[in-house]
């Protein structure tokens, strides 16, 4: 996709209501520091438009990019970081639940997982809770540079291993360094999510 417009629209907080937007939505979820903000900066050409932190967290709000007024990608908040209190994890695991039940846009999630290490406790539970939920979330496993070419393939089925995949769950291995799997991304988003929305 040629990237000619981007604007963050929409800033939702915990308490605020989730909008009924025109446009199709693709969302991103994934615990802490996996890379999320990375990735959606990686996917708008921008540099910096999604803040990115090495403080776990830092993602507190579902932030709707708008993309050439065609789509929106969603930026849900971080889980699973050691730092913040059960209260406030309650508040924004409840806010992530809202907007996957009442989005009626929503088209696709895309679930983060760090392709370096066994998915999480909370990996496991954020996917098969996803999968609860009626979708079928495409897994982006990040930070692909960070291995040797000859580590990948090993990690990849370590992950679809850790989070009990289906064979024909797809599984996305990306670097936002090198960018390898960002046009793999645009490809699905273009052929199979804005295409079939055309289409209703």
């Amino acid at each position: 996709m040629v990237i000619k417009k981007v604007n963050l629209d929409i800033v939702i907080g915990v308490t605020s209501a989730i909008p009924q937007t025109e446009l199709p939505e693709v969302a991103f979820a994934g615990k802490s520091n996996v890379g999320k903000s990375s990735l959606i900066n990686a996917l708008m050409n921008r540099k910096s438009y999604a803040r990115t932190s090495s403080q776990p967290g830092k993602t507190q709000t579902i932030n709707y990019y708008n993309i050439n007024d065609a789509m929106f990608l969603v930026d849900l908040p971080g889980y699973g970081y050691a730092n913040a209190n059960q209260q406030v994890k309650a508040k924004w695991g409840k806010m992530v639940e809202k907007y996957l039940k009442v989005s009626k846009q929503l088209r696709q999630v895309f679930l983060l997982i760090d392709i370096r290490h066994d998915p999480s406790a909370n990996d496991k539970m954020m996917y098969d809770w996803i999968v609860s939920q009626g979708c079928h979330p495409i897994i982006i496993a990040t930070k692909m540079d960070k291995l040797k070419r000859s580590q990948v393939s090993k990690h990849i089925k370590m992950v679809r291993q850790g989070l009990g995949l289906l064979p024909e769950t797809r599984l996305i291995p990306f670097s936002s360094v090198t960018k390898q799997g960002r046009e793999e991304i645009w490809n699905l988003v273009e052929r199979e999510i804005l295409q079939s929305s055309d289409e209703e």
